[in-house]
Order: C-alpha cells, then structure tokens, then sequence
C-alpha cells in the first residue's frame, strides 16, 4: 500500500483519491462535527466514547450521519488497521471522523461522512516533554456556553483560531490559555487545562469547557491514585500560585507546562510530583510508554 486510505460517503479509497464539492455545507458554514482519537502501538483508543461523543454532537446538531455509532465505529477501526502499515518505528495515528450536513445543492442533505487518519507531531511536540509548554493569555474570550454549548465539537474554530494568533505573534512557542467572559481560566485551543495546589488537582467547571475525553480519563486516574480534585473557576492568581500546570488532549495526553504568562509555576521543575504519577498512570492505562515516544523523537 503506497499511501493512507480514507471512508468517504460509502467508500474506502485512497487519501489523494478523496474529494469533497465546493458545495459542502461544512465547507461553506461549517456545518459540520468531527471527533478524534489517538493509536497507542496502532490500536485506537477508547474509540466508542469518542464515537458516542461524536453522536451527541450530531444529535445536537441535528445531522443524521446515515449509519448507527456501532457501524461508525467498526469503519474508524477500519480505516485505522488499513493504515497502520504505513506507520513509521514509534509512530501512531490521529485517527477522526468528520461529518457534514451534506451538500447546499442536495436536496436530501445526505450527510458527507469522511473517516481518515493523520500521523502525529511526535517529532514537532517532542521538546516539550523535555521542557515543558508555556501558557499565555490572550484578549480573545472563549465562546460562553450560553452563546454555543462547549461539548459539541463543530468545525467553527476561528475563536479558538484567533486566540492562537495573537498569542503566537507574540511567541511563536507559546501555546494559548483562553480565559471566559468573567476572566476565569476555560480551555487552550485544543486542550484541558489542570493545576495543582498543596497536593489538590483543580481544572475548570465542565459546563465552561468541553469536557474532553483525556480530561476525564485524568480525573478517573486521579480518583484511583487518591488524588484530591476539585473543577471549580479557577483565575488567574490561581493559575499564577499553583505548584504545578499541565494541559490534557488526545494527542500529547498529559503534557506539563513550565510557565503561565511568563511566571514560572512552583519551584521550575517539571513534571511536578502530581503531574509526574498522573503521566506515569496514563501510560499504564494505554498500555505504552508514551511519554518515552514523544522524547524519541527529540533531535530528529
């Protein structure tokens, strides 16, 4: 096989084979929603909760993808052993699923279902395990709930688009915190965020953010490893007092971060204790290493 595959509205065809009209809904609007999982040594990871996740989306949405969670399912895992010869050594996969409301000159508006995987920024990402993130600020506020509800993973990204610019024209290495229209701490562009005080996690109330499947696997870790938590508002004293910070999403699961506008959190080093067996947990439950993944590809 000379390149990845893709499901495109029925098919399984090669990824330079796939196309989509001008006239997509998801294209034009961004009448779409999408979800995404990670391989862990190629096997996806907790794909149905983020194919239920993906649903609730939908179904909130009202977009009928044409197919039940089960059949999305045994396609994502599909298209996903298809790839995974193509994976390079210590390599592993975004693996998503797109949906759109179909075509603006159809009038049926049968949903375009795209299945596809992408490797991840191992290399790109690697420094970071090694150094950690820097979080900044930006003027741009999160979308608040009462305006688009946080849970629904929809291909309208320019907020969180935005909010990333301004941060990096600043520094390009930064990644972005965004605060909420009362300026407490929400969520980065594609991210939870979590801080440590005195041994107590804390991370954003979930009606303020969405409640990111990374996220909850880390509160779940959290409770077996008798690790106090508490999702409250959290403000930027708090953020700027906390002993320890790390971001959570699919792709770098648990990453820590070295400092927040420019104030070095706790003492500097990185991971802190907390955020150190919360890492080491993780890569139990997925059954890897993969922190040890990311720091391979340092210097590549």
């Amino acid at each position: 096989m000379a390149e990845r595959v893709v499901y495109l509205n029925g098919q399984i065809v090669p990824e330079s084979k796939a196309s989509i009209s001008i006239r997509d809904l998801g294209f034009l609007h961004g009448d779409a929603a999408f979800d995404t999982a990670r391989t862990f040594n190629g096997k996806v990871f907790k794909l149905r909760e983020h194919v239920d996740r993906l649903y609730q989306s939908l179904k909130f949405l009202r977009i009928d993808p044409g197919m039940p969670a089960e059949q999305m399912a045994e396609l994502t895992g599909e298209v996903a052993r298809r790839n995974a010869p193509l994976l390079g050594r210590n390599e592993d996969y975004w693996v998503s699923q797109r949906v759109t409301r179909g075509r603006v000159d159809d009038a049926s508006h049968r949903a375009t279902v795209l299945i596809e995987c992408r490797p991840l920024p191992l290399k790109q990402r690697a420094k970071y395990f090694r150094d950690g993130v820097q979080l900044v600020t930006s003027s741009v506020r999160r979308t608040p709930p009462w305006v688009m509800s946080p849970q629904v993973k929809t291909h309208n990204y320019l907020n969180v688009v935005m909010a990333d610019l301004e941060v990096k024209s600043q520094n390009p290495d930064a990644w972005v915190a965004l605060l909420d229209e009362r300026g407490n701490l929400s969520e980065g562009s594609s991210y939870n965020i979590f801080l440590v005080k005195d041994g107590v996690l804390y991370t954003p109330r979930a009606q303020m953010v969405l409640n990111g499947i990374t996220r909850q696997t880390v509160l779940e870790l959290a409770s077996q490893l008798k690790i106090p938590m508490v999702e409250k508002d959290v403000d930027l004293f708090d953020a700027s007092a906390s002993d320890e910070m790390f971001v959570t999403t699919t792709s770098v699961c648990i990453l820590p971060a070295r400092n927040f506008n420019g104030v070095v959190i706790g003492n500097g080093h990185i991971p802190g204790p907390v955020t150190k067996g919360l890492m080491a947990a993780f890569s139990e439950r997925v059954g890897m290493d993969y922190v040890g993944q990311y720091l391979a590809h340092l210097g590549e």
